[in-house]
């Protein structure tokens, strides 16, 4: 399950900005997963309520915005949304797509006080 790997990585992110920032508690976390990203988001909020136990995140609201992926089409010459990799373009149906948003995973914005 690499989501508890993640959330281990936004934990140390979050402490990193507190130390850089002045911040001492996080009482949320706004994070944008792409839909190619990989990420079971249900392992991900068990996994952050597991790993963000004893840090300064403890408890904190944990927000995900999912994010569409697209893709631009080599033969249509335009962007299209794409539920998976390797999907045909629903325009014209060929496989000559070159995905260009949906993969990433990021931290969007966070409360703190």
């Amino acid at each position: 399950m690499h989501e508890m790997s993640l959330c281990e990585g936004i934990v140390q992110v979050l402490e990193q900005e507190a130390e850089r920032q002045s911040f001492q508690k996080v009482n949320r976390v706004r994070l944008e997963i792409g839909a190619l990203a990989g990420v079971e988001i249900s392992a991900l909020r068990f996994g952050f309520d597991v790993v963000t136990r004893g840090t300064l995140a403890e408890g904190a609201a944990l927000e995900i915005i999912e994010q569409p992926a697209t893709a631009w089409c080599l033969s249509c010459m335009r962007p299209v949304k794409i539920q998976q990799r390797y999907d045909p373009c629903p325009e014209c149906g060929t496989y000559q797509l070159q995905v260009t948003e949906g993969e990433d995973l990021k931290i969007k914005d966070l409360e703190v006080e």
